[in-house]
């Protein structure tokens, strides 16, 4: 066992006792179900199951070709489980739910769609033959939509129901926004690397003129937004589950987003003067006009 396996095994049962711990915490003053089991607890459960599962069969294939796409269908599958069995839903819980299926459905297919394209993921060259590396890999993913649901899970199986408000105008605005963002920015990479002109090349134009991850920014947005709109149905410890949009910059910005791409970008074009230039000129992640060098 080397190093990096030994370090999965630490982190394993760091992110499941995370996701008991949230579980708690989002649980209190929440919906029941009949056998007794907290509706917010159950949810998580079916986050963390749905990606072992799928983990069995691509580790027996040593594929990731469906990491992203089961991704995507977890946050869709454990939205409508808290929509259906929370009982009668008010439109807080509905705006949520329309929110949340929106974003993963597009995000989930575009993704499948590229990694199709491209043939793998870069991401798990490395990890994907190591059973316990591989293993952590999907754990996270089912902790990163639990843990980024959090909020909007708590509200939607919350028996504290609170009308329509200013939270809920400024929240899907401040939404809006976000998955705005997060769209027009993978679109315009997706031309980009579809040009056979920009093999092997980065993009520095549209909105990646102004943030090197400008797809990035435009995500850690929606999940404010998506907090924004929960916050009035929440009370006691389900407070606690606004660590959701916090959870999403950390791992974004300080695990397993820009700083993989920093270290593969700079391995790459780290020698050119061009991408030097770019990197001196260009926001890391909040979308301003480019320095002047």
């Amino acid at each position: 066992m080397n190093a990096a396996e030994r370090q999965s095994l630490i982190g394993l049962p760091v992110i499941v006792l995370t996701g008991i711990g949230i579980s708690w915490a989002g649980s209190q003053g929440g919906v029941v179900t009949t056998r007794g089991l907290p509706l917010f607890a159950l949810c998580g459960i079916v986050a963390f199951a749905v990606n072992w599962l799928v983990f069995i069969h691509a580790y027996r294939g040593r594929t990731e070709h469906l990491f992203d796409l089961t991704g995507g269908l977890t946050y869709a599958a454990v939205t409508v489980l808290a929509l259906g069995l929370a009982g009668p839903q008010e439109p807080r819980s509905l705006i949520l739910s329309g929110m949340i299926i929106a974003w993963a459905g597009r995000l989930a297919s575009f993704l499948f769609v590229r990694i199709r394209r491209q043939g793998s993921d870069g991401r798990f060259d490395e990890i994907k033959t190591s059973f316990l590396r591989f293993l952590l890999a999907w754990t996270l993913q089912g902790l990163w939509v639990f843990l980024t649901l959090a909020s909007a899970l708590a509200a939607m199986t919350s028996t504290h129901h609170v009308p329509l408000d200013a939270f809920a105008v400024v929240g899907t605005l401040v939404w809006l926004t976000g998955f705005g963002i997060e769209v027009v920015a993978d679109r315009q990479k997706a031309a980009f690397r579809g040009d056979p002109a920009n093999r092997d090349r980065f993009i520095q134009h549209g909105l990646w003129s102004w943030s090197m991850h400008p797809n990035y920014f435009g995500e850690i947005t929606l999940w404010i937004g998506v907090a924004i709109v929960a916050s009035p149905a929440l009370s006691g410890w389900q407070y606690a589950t606004l660590i959701s949009p916090v959870f999403v910059y950390l791992l974004l910005t300080r695990i397993s987003g820009i700083p993989l791409l920093t270290a593969r970008g700079e391995k790459k074009w780290g020698h050119e003067a061009e991408y030097r230039a770019y990197r001196a000129r260009t926001s890391l992640l909040l979308p301003r006009p480019p320095r002047a060098l």
